[in-house]
């Protein structure tokens, strides 16, 4: 494990980024928002790339809306109105999404700066309290997310979290992956599969409105491994709304690890294996970066540069009693799991 100096908040907080380096593959994450901000593999060649977007420095992950790398939290996705009722009483949450609230709210915790709770060769753990009425979510929460490097050249991340009161979670991390190495261009070429049969229905906002739509015969049919820029242009309503695909996969939900989704770069190798215990999977292909964001590598993001596997529950979970609970209460210990592994095809 490396530790080294990454810069202050602009409140003067003193962040972090750690190194774990295991066989093929090193990771660093910060302390600042739990950002993975590099993964370095190598490819077919042997030459090792970093696949996955990022700022340049501190001030460019502050300064940034698009969640580069981070741990969301305390509901990653999206809150009708910014509101949800919970055992008979009424919430209303801050909104940053039009009418909406997204990924926590505009101090969600990719904008906190979290404390090392074990820092070990191939293993970091982080830790972070969330107070009561925090962007006004209920309850104290107590989160510990641990970041592991396996001997399979495997990149696991492990949530736990406890509530003294009931509440609402749903936790993801929100890296954008370009296997051909950040700063390459479009991963419209990657090859994709997603373990999944059906989709959620969104509206004009993105909102879930609780139907689920079969991915048979459209454009959001991954079963077999297709480019992603295979589809994306057909005139499906959906990929219409959402300038793309930023759709939740309905791809499990009995909490144990199974593999959802693969995503290869044919040009270098790079193969990409998601496993989770998460009951959906958010596949995003960046629609809104708009070339205004300097990446890790000094070039700029525009739409397509990279792809998202958000492991998560179902968003908007609190106003659709059909989808998997989001609620944690105090005498239960939320537990999730997501594997990210990396293989180079011949």
């Amino acid at each position: 494990m490396q530790a080294e100096p990454f810069g202050r908040t602009r409140a003067g907080e003193a962040v972090t980024v750690h190194t774990l380096a295991r066989g093929a593959v090193r990771v660093q994450i910060l302390d600042y928002g739990g950002i993975v901000r590099r993964i370095e593999v190598p490819g077919r060649d042997g030459r090792r790339a970093n696949i996955v977007l990022g700022a340049r420095d501190l001030a460019g992950y502050e300064a940034s809306d698009a969640h580069f790398g981070a741990l969301i939290g305390r509901f990653a996705n999206r809150i009708a109105e910014g509101r949800f009722s919970l055992d008979g009483r009424n919430h209303r949450l801050p909104v940053n999404e039009g009418r909406n609230t997204m990924h926590g709210g505009p101090e969600g915790f990719d904008r906190r700066v979290w404390r090392v709770e074990r820092a070990e060769a191939h293993r970091l753990t982080l830790a972070y309290r969330s107070p009561d009425g925090e962007q006004d979510f209920p309850g104290n929460l107590d989160v510990t997310v641990t970041y592991s490097l396996h001997a399979d050249d495997t990149l696991a991340v492990d949530y736990t979290a406890t509530t003294d009161r009931a509440t609402i979670l749903n936790l993801t991390n929100h890296s954008y992956f370009n296997l051909a190495g950040e700063g390459a261009g479009s991963v419209l070429g990657h090859s994709v599969s997603i373990a999944a049969d059906s989709i959620l229905e969104t509206d004009a906002e993105q909102i879930p409105t609780g139907t689920i739509l079969s991915v048979s015969e459209t454009p959001f049919d991954f079963r077999k491994p297709t480019p992603l820029g295979a589809r994306i242009r057909e005139a499906h309503p959906q990929l219409a709304l959402a300038h793309g695909y930023d759709h939740t996969y309905v791809v499990g939900g009995d909490g144990t690890l199974r593999t959802v989704a693969e995503a290869v770069d044919p040009s270098s190798g790079r193969r990409l294996c998601v496993a989770t215990t998460q009951p959906g999977l958010q596949l995003y292909t960046a629609n809104m970066l708009d070339g205004t964001v300097t990446g890790t590598g000094g070039g700029l993001y525009r739409a397509g540069d990279g792809v998202c596997f958000e492991a998560q529950g179902f968003p908007d979970a609190p106003n659709h009693p059909n989808f998997p609970s989001t609620v944690l209460r105090p005498d239960e210990t939320f537990r999730a799991s997501t594997t990210y592994r990396f293989t180079v095809d011949p």
